[in-house]
């Protein structure tokens, strides 16, 4: 054989044996020995116990009786013998009108008086009717009336005990529709009146205690009791109007305080999760918690009630019971099988 043959031969073979080598390593590479990762979490468990049913509204005090101060027809305003914050008692006189009107009512009401008592003693010497004393007698006492009450119109007083709240006009002005003075009663009591869901209409009745604090006079807590419930509830938001009266001496409380009510109604039993449980789905209100079925989850939308320590009130949504995931949720979804790290 000569030596270029025996060159090629050894050339070929090398070629070919390379080439099987390649083929080896590629198949290799496609089936490599790997096993996936699970998402690893902690547990926890729902339970259930009694959870206190308290719940807090929002309001602001409200005078116990609110008195506009007007005449009953348009009069010029003489004197205002009070500014707003003042105190008042009642029966003092708040506002002087123009007596001008008044002043002819009472020439009026004299003179038929003067008519009247000589109606009177003619009759009893003989010289007149008992025709003519009725007559002048009732126009005597139609004259009377009206000038008391043109007298009520004229020096307005304050029907309460309270303080100026509001003042429209200046002395000189003409009164319109608006009244000149309006005096709120702040003693023995004040109110507050809250708004609540259609659901606690037959937990909140008249009589019922609450507890009542005020941002203006931190750290000290009063006693309220629910005098008046509104018995219609609005179709448009579904809640119901109660009325809260507060005692109030010293007259601390003033109407615009924010007042923050809190009623309890007993205790119920619910199921209550660790607070690490609840998920909040990205982009809506709605809350989670992954329940544990086995090695896998279920993505378990809630009902939040109170929030009692670190738990949460579930009202729908998880068992008593049921094993709930307290930490890695970030990579779970619906479905997946899960290992477990810990146990609480």
């Amino acid at each position: 054989m000569s030596r270029s043959s025996s060159l090629t031969r050894f050339t070929s073979c090398a070629i070919a044996a390379l080439a099987l080598a390649a083929c080896g390593n590629s198949d290799a590479d496609k089936a490599p020995d790997t096993v996936e990762e699970l998402p690893v979490v902690e547990i926890d468990f729902a339970r259930s116990q009694d959870v206190p049913q308290q719940k807090e509204y929002t309001a602001n005090v409200e005078a116990y009786n609110v008195n506009n101060i007007s005449p009953s027809a348009p009069n010029r305003i003489k004197t205002i013998a009070v500014e707003v914050g003042d105190p008042v008692r009642r029966g003092q006189t708040l506002v002087t009108l123009d007596p001008a009107n008044t002043d002819q009512l009472k020439i009026n009401l004299d003179q038929i008086e003067r008519e009247y008592n000589r109606a009177l003693r003619l009759l009893e010497i003989g010289g007149g009717t008992q025709q003519s004393v009725d007559q002048l007698k009732a126009q005597f006492d139609a004259a009377r009336t009206q000038y008391a009450n043109a007298m009520e119109n004229t020096i307005l007083t304050s029907p309460v005990s309270g303080v100026v709240t509001a003042r429209n006009y200046d002395p000189g002005d003409m009164t319109a529709s608006m009244p000149v003075l309006t005096v709120g009663q702040l003693s023995p009591v004040v109110k507050v009146i809250i708004n609540a869901t259609e659901s606690d209409l037959t937990k909140i009745t008249r009589g019922k205690q609450v507890s009542i604090t005020f941002d203006a006079i931190p750290d000290e807590t009063f006693a309220g009791t629910v005098a008046r419930v509104y018995p219609s509830v609005d179709p448009a938001t579904r809640t119901f109007e109660a009325e809260i009266q507060i005692k109030n001496p010293g007259e601390r409380l003033r109407p615009g305080m924010f007042a923050r009510v809190e009623i309890d109604h007993g205790a119920i039993n619910r199921v209550v999760v660790p607070d690490r449980a609840v998920v909040k789905q990205t982009g809506s209100g709605n809350r989670y918690v992954y329940v544990l079925h086995g090695d896998r989850v279920s993505y378990n939308r809630v009902e939040l009630g109170r929030r009692i320590a670190d738990t949460y009130e579930i009202l729908s949504g998880v068992s008593d019971g049921d094993t709930v995931i307290v930490a890695g949720q970030s990579r779970l979804a619906d479905g997946i099988p899960v290992e477990i790290l810990s146990r609480n």
